[in-house]
């Protein structure tokens, strides 16, 4: 699993276990959230 987080608050096991946290503008997230995978912001204009 891989997550998107505004947060830097990160350590081992807290997005889930064998997870993958990804730290993210609030942008980026938002853009993530809506389209269900990370995308490029810049595409998104």
């Amino acid at each position: 699993e891989r997550c998107a987080s505004t947060s830097n608050r990160n350590f081992e096991g807290r997005q889930g276990f064998k997870g993958r946290t990804h730290l993210v503008s609030p942008a980026m997230a938002a853009a993530a959230a809506i389209a269900g995978h990370f995308v490029d912001i810049r595409e998104w204009n």
